[in-house]
């Protein structure tokens, strides 16, 4: 007797190895017939790599209030498209205690290092995984000042609802390049856009953009700060944004 295809909660026990054999033995069958499904499962499996080895490279070891379930946090890692051959966007993640950082997010360094990943990495993250942000709308005075402080009037908080977008709040970052933060804006139809700013790294970094699954990021600096706007290319492409926001020219 055939089963029902298996759902999210079923799929992430295979994903973590807790099925039953023969059950283990019937998803796999499906994912065969399933190609769309075995690249999602797939990209589950290398999200929970990718966080095992974070951790395991972690400088202070992780105390078990500190390391969150591998399980709930690859639920947060929605619309995870595979990488390109060769190049993981690794983070390492781990909850700050006792500073305004919260959680920090640190993009892995790569042979082929591809432009403001760690800012796609934030959205996925913070934009579009669920987890919580650390400032709210009515917090924006603190998190403009906090902007300010690390980065001058560079990274004032833009101000997008004549665009359509009001702000949702932020999230404090840490990343090797230094503090850095992740600026959510959402449309009344749920539509949502980060804007990423960190300190620039040595190397220069022209305006430009890429394209990471469905995802669109444009990059930008100003000074001695770097920029990235992203979100589903739809949304990006829909607003002239980019300009407004000084990633022209």
């Amino acid at each position: 007797m055939n089963r029902q295809p298996p759902n999210d909660e079923e799929l992430h026990a295979y994903v973590d190895g807790r099925l039953e054999p023969a059950r283990h033995a019937e998803i796999l069958a499906w994912l065969q017939a399933n190609p769309a499904q075995q690249a999602r499962i797939e990209d589950w499996m290398r999200d929970t790599r990718n966080l095992r080895a974070a951790w395991a490279g972690n400088e202070t070891p992780a105390t078990g209030a500190m390391l969150p379930d591998l399980g709930s946090t690859r639920r947060r890692l929605v619309a995870r498209r595979r990488q390109r051959l060769g190049m993981v966007a690794a983070c390492a993640l781990t909850l700050c205690v006792g500073t305004g950082l919260g959680w920090q997010l640190r993009a892995g360094a790569e042979p082929e290092h591809l432009p403001m990943a760690d800012a796609v990495s934030a959205y996925r993250l913070f934009a579009a995984g669920g987890v919580p942000l650390e400032f709210n709308a009515g917090d924006q005075g603190r998190l403009e000042g906090w902007l300010r402080g690390h980065f001058g009037t560079a990274a004032d908080v833009p101000d997008l609802t004549a665009q359509g977008y009001r702000l949702q709040g932020g999230r404090l970052l840490s990343t090797a390049e230094g503090a850095a933060a992740m600026l959510v804006y959402e449309t009344e139809t749920g539509r949502r856009i980060g804007l990423y700013v960190r300190p620039m790294p040595s190397r220069t970094l022209p305006a430009g953009e890429r394209r990471d699954g469905q995802l669109l990021a444009q990059y930008w600096s100003r000074g001695s700060v770097a920029f990235a706007l992203v979100g589903p290319e739809d949304s990006i492409r829909t607003q002239p944004l980019f300009p407004l926001l000084g990633g022209a020219g």
